[in-house]
Parts: C-alpha cells; sequence; structure tokens
C-alpha cells in the first residue's frame, strides 16, 4: 500500500488524525482575509466583462502579417474603443472591441481591412447589442440564485437547515474568492465563466455532503453515549475522508491546469481562459472550504443546542473522573460510541 493509502486507511480507523474543527477559528480567519482582499478587489478594479454581456463586435480576419500590437492599434483608433486582438492558429487575428454599436461595425470592418492589407468582405464580424448581453446576464444571476434555492432545500431535508446553511455560506465563500480572483487577473468574464462557476459549485456541494453524510451516519444516537462530543465526530468525519477529498481535487485540478496554463498561456488559446480559471480557482476552494469551512460551521452551529452542551458536559465530567482516578475515559463505554466509517459517501454505525 502507498505511504498516502496507508495514511487514508489510518485516517479513516481513527488512528491518526488532525483537529481541523478544534483549530477552525484559524481558518475562519484566513477566510475572512481572502473574501476582504476579494472584495477590495471588486470594489476598486471592477470585473471585465465580455462583450456578451456589455455589448460590441468581434472581428475575424483572414491571415495576415500585421502583428497583434499593430492591429490593436488599428482596431483603437478605427473604433475609438479598447480593443482585445489575439492571434488565431489559422495566421488570422479575433478583434474584440467592447461598447461598439451596429451602426459603426461597418465603417470599422472597412477600416480594419484597409489597414491589415485583407478583403473587407472576407472579414466575418459578430456584433453583440447590449440588449441581449444584459439579458444574458439576467439568465445568470437568475440561474445562480435558483441553484442556491435548491441547494438549501435539498440539503435542509436531506440532513438539517444547519449543514443547509453552512454549506450556502461555504458555497458564496467559494464564489467570492473565485469572482475576486477575475477582478484582481483582470481576466474576461463571460458566459464560459459563468459555466465554470456553476461546476465548481456543484463539485463544491458534492464534496461538502460526503462529509456531512459520514457526520449524520456517526452522530446518529450521539446523546447516549459519553465518549466522544459533537466536535470530536465531525472532526473524524473530517479526516475520514480526507485523503479521498485530496485525491478527488488533485485529479480534477490536473486537465483544468492543462487548460489554463498550456492551453491559455503557452498556446495562446485565451478563450479557455474563461471558463478554466474559474474552475481552477473554484475547485481549490471549494476542496478547502469542504473541509475548513463547513463542517466547523455545523458544528459551531449545533453545539448551541442544549442537548449538545449537556453532552458535552457529561464528557469532561467522565474525563475529568477517569484522569483523576488515573483510568482510561473512554475504556467503559467505547461499544457504545458511534465510529465514523463513511467511504464513498456511504456510512454505517457500529455498536
Amino acid at each position: 500500500m502507498s505511504k498516502l493509502g496507508d495514511l487514508g486507511a489510518k485516517l479513516y480507523r481513527g488512528e491518526v488524525g488532525y483537529d481541523f474543527v478544534g483549530k477552525r477559528f484559524i481558518w475562519y480567519g484566513v477566510s475572512i482575509l481572502i473574501t476582504i482582499t476579494a472584495i477590495v478587489a471588486l470594489a476598486v478594479q471592477g470585473l471585465n466583462m465580455g462583450i456578451e454581456f456589455k455589448g460590441g463586435a468581434v472581428f475575424t480576419t483572414p491571415k495576415t502579417a500585421v502583428s497583434v500590437a499593430k492591429a490593436t492599434e488599428s482596431a483603437e483608433k478605427a473604433s475609438g474603443h479598447d480593443a482585445i486582438v489575439q492571434e488565431l492558429g489559422t495566421g488570422g487575428l479575433r478583434i474584440q472591441i467592447s461598447g461598439l454599436d451596429t451602426d459603426s461595425a461597418a465603417s470599422v470592418k472597412k477600416q480594419l481591412g484597409t489597414d491589415l492589407k485583407v478583403d473587407a468582405n472576407q472579414i466575418n464580424a459578430d456584433l453583440v447589442g447590449p440588449s441581449w448581453g444584459e439579458q444574458i446576464a439576467n439568465k445568470a444571476w437568475t440561474g445562480l440564485g435558483v441553484f442556491m434555492v435548491l441547494v438549501v432545500i435539498y440539503l435542509a431535508i436531506a440532513f438539517e437547515w444547519r449543514m443547509a446553511v453552512a454549506a450556502l455560506i461555504a458555497l458564496i465563500h467559494d464564489l467570492t474568492i473565485t469572482v475576486g480572483v477575475y477582478a484582481l487577473v483582470g481576466f474576461e468574464v463571460t458566459p464560459g465563466t459563468v459555466i465554470g462557476l456553476l461546476t465548481i459549485l456543484g463539485y463544491s456541494l458534492y464534496d461538502t455532503v460526503v462529509v456531512f453524510d459520514g457526520l449524520k451516519e456517526g452522530s446518529k444516537d450521539i446523546t447516549k453515549q459519553t465518549r466522544y462530543t459533537f466536535s470530536e465526530i465531525a472532526n473524524r468525519s473530517i479526516n475520514g475522508t480526507l485523503v479521498r477529498s485530496i485525491n478527488t481535487t488533485v485529479v480534477a485540478l490536473l486537465p483544468v491546469a492543462g487548460l489554463l496554463f498550456i492551453g491559455g498561456g503557452v498556446l495562446g488559446a485565451g478563450m479557455l481562459n474563461d471558463i478554466s480559471l474559474s474552475l481552477f480557482v473554484g475547485l481549490a476552494a471549494g476542496a478547502y472550504s469542504s473541509i475548513f469551512i463547513a463542517t466547523p460551521l455545523v458544528v459551531d452551529l449545533k453545539e448551541r443546542e442544549p442537548a449538545m452542551k449537556a453532552l458535552t458536559k457529561r464528557v469532561l465530567a467522565k474525563r475529568a473522573t477517569a484522569a483523576a482516578k488515573g483510568e482510561d475515559a473512554d475504556g467503559a463505554d467505547a461499544d457504545d460510541a458511534p465510529q465514523v466509517v463513511s467511504q464513498g459517501g456511504q456510512g454505517r454505525r457500529r455498536r
């Protein structure tokens, strides 16, 4: 068995573990700092919205010897707006001009043909009106809102409202960080970006539900024993799925990293950046929030209950008594303790 597999088995059996829940205020502080940075970036720099959202035109030219820098200068001079120029594999250019209205597109197309030394009739022009872009933006917000509502309803039914609240906060955390990174690096926000955001939210939710399922199974009849507190059961649930979370995250990040760094960076396929950056940042943030944010939040909410407070007092009192007598506090009712044995989203309880 590999070292990682051996570690996973020990974490699964509870032989070793890290106190994620006990150090939760450190993770909260880190998340608050990152979130504030993202919000400041959004407020100061804002998002670089693509033409699909604010309107404009995309001109695709046939093969030309004109450089990207020269084409950018020509496009901005002809249109009076900022232009983004990308070199295509065919030798042609993709010229994106935001804010260009349809009335001006014909004259800009003609001028581009002259400056780039190509036939203007061979330049393909795709025009997007601002009203259509506004409709796309509204649909994106609607889709995101519906997704969030359905998540809360499902988790409240399948688990409990505390887990639904914690998962919602974790999703908002992931979304804020990802959007903040877009503001920091200045990448364009396109419909592909929105698709990427919805994808990573679904992935983050899946990872969170796996941990929640183990916690739900492990905490059944928890008040009938005095070996573990709720926070300790929650911590065992996180440790039991830790290696699985790491493996699935790394496997998911590798192809996305290929799209972002090789496809978008090395090969110059800039359009891949629209979706790959949101996937890369969101997958990493989703794995982090599932482990360090969602379950610790459930613990904070759950341990406010009188029954959980009473359980904690009984567990601590028993341990104090056993320590005074020099006995093992876990030995007396070890068989009565819920054992977290969740694997692959499935769980069982050993009595």
